[in-house]
């Protein structure tokens, strides 16, 4: 009530200005419902303009949460044991196009009932790689978050974040290679119930472009239970 007899004051002001420049006084009872009828104008133009905007707002993120899909199950593809054949670039970034060979398998192990795994991955011929990754899914992004070690020196590498649309993971993360700063992307894809298929891709141009640096494709040999 204070601000509105505050705005009543001003608005008498003005009319009464006007009023006796044209020689018609105004009485102060009209000039006051005058002003209180200014002030509620304006309290409902901004409380109906709230309420569109809350309205607006409400839309906006249930249309967010409808698009939210839940993804905890969504490496139950993986679950089992594998064979596996991969193909890494020897020197990345580098243009370099040599590519090293190998066969390998892989175990994949539920944890949390799926919202967690772990895949024991380790390949034969040109060279020995022992590799642990460890994915955890986040129930409040919606996002796996996925770390890896080597056997090497058992440091866990940053971790890499994403998720499934259509059908395709991919997930994303910055990190130094040969003394530079560059964007790794994974990317999970071609998946049926017996295939599917990794890749890792480096830019060094802050994704403008990417590069192949090792490509694994997984047969499947048995289920998790077998």
């Amino acid at each position: 009530m204070g601000s509105g007899f505050s705005e009543g004051s001003a608005i008498h002001s003005t009319f009464g200005g006007e009023s006796l420049k044209q020689g018609k006084p105004m009485k102060t009872s009209r000039l006051w419902r005058y002003g209180l009828l200014i002030v509620l104008v304006c309290a409902f133009c901004s409380k109906h303009s709230w309420t569109q905007t809350s309205s607006a707002e409400t839309k906006t993120g249930t249309s967010h949460a409808l698009e939210q899909r839940d993804g905890q199950h969504d490496f139950d593809f993986a679950l089992g044991a594998w064979k596996t054949h991969l193909k890494r670039l020897q020197h990345p970034l580098t243009g370099s196009g040599t590519w090293v060979e190998y066969d390998g398998q892989s175990v994949v192990r539920k944890v949390w009932n799926g919202r967690v795994n772990l895949e024991e991955f380790q390949t034969r011929g040109a060279g020995h790689i022992e590799c642990l990754t460890l994915r955890l899914y986040n129930p409040e992004s919606h996002q796996w978050n996925q770390v890896w070690s080597t056997s090497n020196d058992g440091i866990p590498n940053r971790t890499v974040i994403g998720e499934f649309k259509n059908g395709r993971g991919e997930f994303f993360d910055q990190e130094p290679f040969n003394g530079r700063s560059v964007y790794v992307r994974w990317v999970w894809s071609d998946i049926t119930p017996n295939s599917c298929r990794f890749e890792q891709s480096f830019s060094d141009n802050g994704g403008k472009a990417w590069e192949v640096s090792w490509v694994n494709t997984y047969s499947r040999v048995g289920n998790e239970s077998d």
